[in-house]
């Protein structure tokens, strides 16, 4: 289980559900929702505003959430939230992905299915159309999103709800090997791509 830590009456809340590391650190007025995922280091720190995960989002490795006293952080169903990226105040629409170490600030709102292109910085109390694709610094939004990326997207959200199982069901400390084994196993139940290798095989929505 998380590092999980109350302050004052605040005290995190974690469905039996979600998949939760150890490595990761809830504080205070925190709430994860059924299936759930949040990654190694990510730190959830409720000790101003509420910090919301709900059903089948994932938070992944060292993820920032805070937010204002008067604000509240959700991440909705299905919210897709990479590696390295600050979430503070903001409200993620379902099914919406923020990409890797991109800051995302108070009072945003990003619509249903949008996405948050790696590295970009949403400003304060910008709204981001649902299905649309906004980039860069500040980030602007650029164009709507293709059927077949939708379908992307929606693909790696649905691997990060296989992984809650995988590593609620295997996932463990361990003693590393000191070489690799003959034969070695690799992981090849995955479902994802990346988007160029889905658009070189010329795969449909």
């Amino acid at each position: 289980m998380a590092q999980c830590f109350a302050i004052e009456d605040l005290i995190p809340v974690v469905d039996p559900t979600a998949y939760v590391h150890p490595t990761a650190v809830l504080i205070g007025d925190v709430i994860i929702g059924p299936g759930v995922y949040v990654g190694p280091a990510a730190c959830l720190r409720g000790d101003f505003g509420r910090i919301t995960l709900r059903e089948g989002s994932n938070v992944q490795d060292t993820c920032v959430m805070h937010g204002f006293p008067d604000g509240e952080t959700i991440i909705d169903v299905d919210g897709h939230i990479g590696h390295g990226a600050v979430i503070h105040g903001a409200h993620i629409g379902k099914g919406a992905l923020v990409g890797i170490n991109a800051v995302v600030m108070d009072r945003v709102q990003v619509g249903e299915g949008a996405v948050i292109g790696a590295m970009a910085y949403v400003m304060e109390g910008t709204e981001i159309p649902a299905r649309s694709l906004a980039i860069g610094i500040p980030a602007k939004v650029v164009r709507e999103l293709t059927d077949q990326e939708l379908k992307w997207k929606h693909g790696g959200t649905l691997e990060y709800q296989q992984l809650v199982g995988r590593s609620r069901a295997t996932q463990r400390p361990c003693e590393p090997l000191s070489a690799p084994q003959e034969d070695r196993p690799r992981y090849t139940g995955g479902i994802s791509k990346t988007l160029k290798t889905v658009r070189e095989a010329g795969e449909k929505a």
